[in-house]
């Protein structure tokens, strides 16, 4: 047993003197903003959108602008990309007539106001404004915009599974499994070199796996209490209208067994498996950022220890732990959905305070 006032060395967790985060136990976050101009500089300067279809030619000049945040937090391995980003490029067109001479040349710019982790699977709003307005020049603009959009948004998608994989991070990360793996065992000499293979082959099937698990499913468990009936909760969790009053967004909701459920504006999509009024809710769900096939399954419990005090478990399992863009956020984004979005918003919305 420790004495007093030293902490027992077991559980204390020190700096090492060389300073290495063993095994990315803690966390370590990479500033990934310069990288991020960098890599967007490089995907969307000099490139052609129109080269002389109807006439026209448009191209992208450069990135003028990236502003925001963008950084990668590693721990333990896991890979977790956060980005809020502003991106302005320069454009350039030119509208010929049938023999080949200049009518009119154009300079404009596209905004991208918000290029951001919490919609990486959806395509960013795209901006296109140009310097002259007048007929030919709103011809170039609308051009731009119908054939540059879909050009734009496969670069930030490139983008956005760059940062998915760990953007500058990755490369450290693998960089730091080829230094662990070349590192001579400690104290080994040649009289036990035979045992050193053993090890490196058990370390691989460790990492072996690591692996398997990364790319399978997660669960969540919540418990909330709430100063209300149980058949309350129960029923604003089944109508479409009561939902659509605290969550703000647009809900479809059978309240039959079977029947199918759509909330959060579609985003999250399901079936009622099984339903016991004011004690009971199972159902299968599917956000529509997951991988095809993918179904989850929630099971909320409903307990009235008292009369007006109702006590919530949420269990969901078969959370995939990435998306179908690589995130491997979707667990934690799960968790503080049901928490923010949901059991605090009734909470909130409804006065069910404890």
């Amino acid at each position: 047993m420790a004495k007093y006032g030293e902490g027992d060395k077991r559980w204390i967790v020190e700096d090492r003197p060389d300073g290495a985060n063993v095994h990315n136990w803690h966390w370590a976050e990479t500033d990934c903003l310069e990288w991020s101009r960098n890599l967007l500089s490089k995907l969307l300067n000099n490139l052609k959108v129109l080269d002389g279809e109807g006439n026209l030619f448009i191209k992208i000049n450069k990135v003028e602008k990236v502003e925001g945040e963008a950084y990668v937090n590693v721990r333990k391995g896991k890979i977790i990309p956060g980005y809020e980003l502003n991106v302005v490029l320069s454009w350039q067109g030119e509208a010929k007539d049938s023999e080949g001479n200049s009518l009119l040349k154009v300079d404009g710019s596209v905004e991208i106001p918000y290029i951001s982790d919490e919609n990486a699977d959806e395509d960013p709003e795209i901006r296109v404004t140009v310097k002259d307005e007048g007929p030919i020049g709103k011809t170039l603009k609308d051009a731009m915009f119908s054939k540059g959009k879909p050009v734009v948004e496969e670069k930030v998608r490139v983008y956005v599974q760059s940062m998915a994989k760990g953007g500058p991070a990755k490369e450290e990360l693998e960089s730091k499994k080829v230094e662990k793996s070349g590192q001579p065992v400690a104290g080994a000499s040649v009289k036990n070199a035979g045992s050193v293979a053993p090890v490196v082959e058990k370390e691989a099937k460790k990492e072996v796996k690591k692996e398997v698990k990364k790319e399978g499913f997660k669960s969540i468990s919540l418990t909330e209490k709430f100063s209300c009936r149980a058949k309350d909760l129960f029923e604003i969790l089944m109508d479409e209208n009561r939902w659509k009053g605290f969550s703000q967004s647009n809900a479809r909701i059978s309240k039959e067994v079977g029947g199918e459920f759509s909330i959060f504006d579609g985003s999250v999509t399901g079936r009622n498996v099984e339903l016991q009024e004011g004690k009971l809710i199972v159902q299968q769900w599917r956000f529509g950022n997951w991988p095809d096939g993918i179904v989850s399954k929630v099971r909320i419990t409903f307990d009235e220890p008292e009369p007006r005090v109702t006590i919530v478990k949420v269990m969901h399992t078969d959370i995939p732990e990435e998306d179908r863009y690589g995130n491997a956020t979707v667990v934690e984004n799960t968790e503080r959905g049901w928490r923010d979005l949901i059991l605090n918003k009734i909470r909130a919305v409804f006065g069910f305070g404890v």
